[in-house]
């Protein structure tokens, strides 16, 4: 007779099988947001700079590089352990006061990245032009959910 209840170690797992998320509740809608945020910008800024780079080259070379942000947020929301903590950190900070600089650029000085005016809807604005007016604002909220998220959030490492 085999017996069959070893002395292994303890499960991460709930007792009922299901696996436990490192972005549960609020987490899950970042990620999303994050997600789906990276896919528009990627999308726009690479339609704009093969259609259009010469009529607003540093506008549509950050939208370009706001891509990038969201891509690595998403990435570092998922990703488990310290160093991941510490680069979604950095990234959505840095995400943050990028949407406030741009933003008040374009608002009060749109001249300044070479954009014609401030339209957040213009054929040259860009994912923070107006404080992501384009977007719902959108892109000036979730730094901030993402920050106060990673805030309760943080692992003992850091």
């Amino acid at each position: 007779m085999v017996n069959n209840t070893s002395a292994a170690a303890p499960s991460t797992t709930p007792s009922n099988g299901a696996r436990q998320s490192r972005t549960p509740g609020i987490g899950r809608v970042l990620v999303v947001v994050y997600g789906i945020l990276a896919l528009a910008a990627t999308g726009r800024s690479v339609f704009q700079i093969i259609d259009r780079f010469d009529e607003a080259p540093v506008a549509f070379a950050l939208s370009a590089f706001s891509a990038v942000v969201y891509i690595v947020a998403t990435v570092a929301l998922v990703a488990p352990g310290a160093v991941w903590y510490r680069i979604a950190l950095i990234t959505i900070s840095f995400e943050l006061a990028g949407v406030l600089i741009v933003g008040t650029i374009t608002t009060f000085a749109p001249e300044l990245i070479g954009l014609a005016d401030n339209d957040p809807f213009g054929r040259a604005s860009t994912v923070w032009s107006s404080y992501g007016l384009g977007y719902l604002l959108i892109p000036l909220v979730i730094p901030v959910l993402g920050l106060l998220y990673l805030r309760r959030r943080r692992p003992a490492a850091v």
